[in-house]
C-alpha cells in the first residue's frame, strides 16, 4: 500500500484518507473511500468525493484491499493475556508428559521467575492422549515438591496444586470448606490438589505478584498484540479476577492511559466478590469517585459477576446434570439471594450488570435476576449474559423478550463441539450456541474470546460463528449448521454489536461518518474467501482514532 500527501488548499491538519479499497460500511454496502479527521470520520463515498472532502491529508491506496470497522472483543482478560506472556506455556498440550515437561523447562530456562512458585494457565484434559483426567497434586510433584505450583484450567474455573500448596495452605490436616468452589479429595479423604471455582484463589495467592511496573510493562504487551490482531476495542475484566487487588488494577489502567501509553481502547468490567464490597465500591469506591476524563479510551463499564463454572471442566450448572457424570449438577459460584441483592444495587445506581453464565441452570436462573430489575419490561442499562452457551428455544425467547443482551465467544465451539452432547445430550446440543436463532429473535449479540481462555486473534472467532467447524475443518458441514451466521453478521456483531454493548452505538462499530476512526485492513476479502481462510486472515494495517498504530513489514 502507498502512501502519499495529496496537496489541497487547506493547512495541514490530522486527517487521513483511505482510497480504491472495499470499505465496508453495511450490509451490502461498500465504498471506495474514507475520510477521518482526527479522530472522527467524516467522509465515506468515491475516491473523488472523499479527496474533496478532505483538502491536504495524508492518503493511503489500499490497492483494492478489504477494510472493516475495528474488531471490540465484549469479554476478555486484557492484564491476564499479558501475563500469560511471562507464564510457562501448557496451552494446547496433548499429554500428561507434555504438560510437566513444559513446565519444568520453563523452570529451568527462567530460573529467576520460577524459584518463589509457579502460576500458568491452559491444560485442557480432554486433550489428553494418554488419559483423559485432571492434573493431580502427584503429579505436580514431579515437576517439584519445592515451590507452589498452580496451573488453571484452559477455563480458568478449575485448577491443579502440589503438595507444596497443599503443605502451605495446611489442608492435609484441616480440610477448609469454601462457598461457590472445591477443594476435590483422593479415596482417603486428602486432598488430591484439584481446586475449583471460589477455592482456586487460596492456591494462586501463594504464588508471588508482579510488580506495577512488570504489569504495566505485560499489559501493554497485550495491547500490541491484541491492536496487530485488527482489535481496537476490549472490554476486559482485569479488575476482581484474582491476580492482583483491585485498588492496584484501577491505579495500573489510570497511570497507563493517562501518559497516553495504549493506543488499544479500553472498558472496564468489575468483578465483585461479595454484595458488602460491590456497595462499598458504588457508595465509597471507583463507581462513586472514579475520574475518566477520556471515556472514549478508558471507561469504567460494569459489575462482572460469576454464576456458574465451565462446560469442560463440568463446573457450570445444568438444570438436569451431566449426561457423562451423574450425580454432578456442577458448582454455584453465586447464590441467587447475593445475585438479587447485587443487581437492586446495581439498578439503583444505575450500573450495567454482565454475568458469565454457561449451564442452562445459570442461564435461567440469571434472567429472572434480571427481570426482578427491568423496568416496565425494559433493560435499559442493557443488563448482559455472557457466555450463555446451553440453552432451549423457550430460554431464547425469554432473553429476547426482556431485551438482555448476549455476549457470545463462538469460538468456544472449537472445543466444546467435541463434549457438549455427551454432557448434555444431542437435543440440547442442537438449541445451544444459538447464533442464528438469536441474530432471528432480535437479541442484541456481541462477540469475544474471552482471552486468554482462548487467543484474542479474533479472526478464528468469526470463522467458528460463521463455519461452526473446528480448526481441523469438522464436521464437514458444521456443528448444527442451522446455527451459522454469515460474514456480515458476524462482522457487526463483533463491532456494531460490541459497541452497543458498552453504549456506543452511536458513535462507534461503523465506518460512517460521525463515528470513531476505528479501521482495519485485512490481507484478504473476508466477504468473498472461502470461509476456511477467515481463520488465516490478519491485518495489514490497523487504525485507532484516524492514526495508524500498527503496520504489517
Amino acid at each position: 500500500m502507498e502512501v502519499s500527501i495529496w496537496l489541497g488548499r487547506r493547512g495541514m491538519m490530522s486527517k487521513l484518507v483511505l482510497v480504491n479499497g472495499k470499505i465496508y460500511v453495511d450490509r451490502g454496502m461498500f465504498a471506495e473511500a474514507v475520510y477521518a479527521k482526527d479522530d472522527t470520520i467524516c467522509a465515506v463515498g468515491t475516491k473523488d468525493e472523499v479527496l474533496a472532502a478532505a483538502g491536504e491529508a495524508e492518503v493511503i491506496d489500499l490497492e483494492g484491499k478489504t477494510v472493516i470497522p475495528g474488531l471490540n472483543d465484549s469479554h476478555m482478560h486484557l492484564l491476564n493475556v499479558g501475563m500469560g506472556f511471562a507464564q510457562a506455556k501448557i496451552i494446547g498440550v496433548t499429554s500428561m508428559e507434555e504438560l510437566i515437561g513444559r513446565v519444568k523447562a520453563f523452570m529451568e530456562e527462567r530460573p529467576e521467575e520460577a524459584k518463589n512458585g509457579i502460576l500458568s494457565k491452559g491444560w485442557n484434559q480432554d486433550l489428553f492422549t494418554d488419559g483423559k483426567r485432571m492434573p493431580t497434586r502427584y503429579d505436580l510433584d514431579r515437576i517439584s515438591t519445592e515451590i507452589p505450583i498452580v496451573l488453571r484450567r484452559v477455563c480458568g474455573h478449575v485448577a491443579s496444586a502440589n503438595s507444596k500448596v497443599i503443605e502451605l495452605l495446611g489442608l492435609d490436616e484441616n480440610m477448609v470448606h469454601v462457598d461457590g468452589g472445591t477443594i476435590e479429595t483422593d479415596e482417603n479423604g486428602r486432598p488430591n490438589g484439584i481446586f475449583t471455582e471460589n477455592a482456586i484463589a487460596l492456591a494462586a495467592d501463594l504464588i508471588p505478584k508482579y510488580t506495577l511496573e512488570d504489569n504495566k510493562r505485560l499489559l501493554l504487551q497485550a495491547a500490541d498484540y491484541a491492536l496487530a490482531h485488527g482489535i481496537t476495542s476490549v472490554q476486559s475484566n482485569d479488575v476482581g479476577n484474582g491476580q492482583l487487588p483491585m485498588e492496584d488494577v484501577f491505579k495500573l489502567l489510570h497511570e497507563v492511559y493517562d501518559a497516553d501509553l495504549c493506543k488499544l481502547r479500553y472498558r472496564h468490567q468489575v468483578c465483585v466478590h461479595s454484595v458488602e464490597e460491590f456497595k462499598n465500591y458504588v457508595e465509597n469506591g471507583e463507581f462513586k469517585t472514579g475520574v475518566y476524563d477520556n471515556p472514549k479510551m478508558l471507561a469504567l463499564g460494569p459489575v462482572k459477576l460469576f454464576k456458574d463454572g465451565s462446560l469442560g471442566g463440568r463446573t457450570a450448572t445444568m438444570r438436569n446434570g451431566y449426561l457423562d457424570d451423574p450425580g454432578n449438577y456442577g458448582v454455584e459460584t453465586r447464590s441467587n439471594e447475593d445475585m438479587e441483592a447485587i443487581c437492586r444495587i446495581a439498578d439503583q445506581a444505575g450500573i450495567q450488570v454482565v454475568t458469565h453464565v454457561i449451564g442452562d441452570k445459570a442461564i435461567e436462573d440469571v434472567i429472572g435476576n434480571y427481570e426482578h430489575v427491568l423496568r416496565d419490561g425494559k433493560n435499559p442499562l442493557r443488563h448482559t449474559l455472557i457466555h450463555c452457551q446451553i440453552t432451549d428455544r423457550p430460554m431464547m425467547e425469554r432473553i429476547a423478550k426482556d431485551d438482555i443482551l448476549v455476549a457470545y465467544q463462538p469460538i468456544f465451539l472449537d472445543y466444546d463441539m467435541h463434549v457438549v452432547t455427551s454432557r448434555c445430550g444431542e437435543v440440547l446440543s442442537s438449541t445451544s450456541y444459538a447464533f442464528k436463532t438469536a441474530k432471528e429473535l432480535g437479541i442484541h449479540v456481541s462477540y469475544g474470546t474471552d482471552s486468554p481462555v482462548e487467543n484474542c486473534n479474533p479472526f478464528p472467532n468469526l470463522y467458528s460463528a460463521v463455519t461452526r467447524k473446528d480448526k481441523n475443518g469438522y464436521p464437514e458441514r458444521g456443528f448444527y449448521p442451522e446455527e451459522c451466521v454469515d460474514v456480515s453478521d458476524a462482522v457487526d456483531a463483533y463491532t456494531a454489536g460490541s459497541a452497543y454493548n458498552e453504549f456506543c452505538e452511536a458513535f462507534k462499530g461503523r465506518i460512517k461518518p460521525g463515528y470513531l476512526a476505528d479501521m482495519v485492513v485485512l490481507d484478504r476479502d473476508i466477504f468473498t474467501c472461502d470461509p476456511m481462510e477467515i481463520r488465516d486472515i490478519l491485518p495489514e494495517m490497523t487504525i485507532v482514532g484516524g492514526k495508524v498504530v500498527y503496520k504489517k513489514k
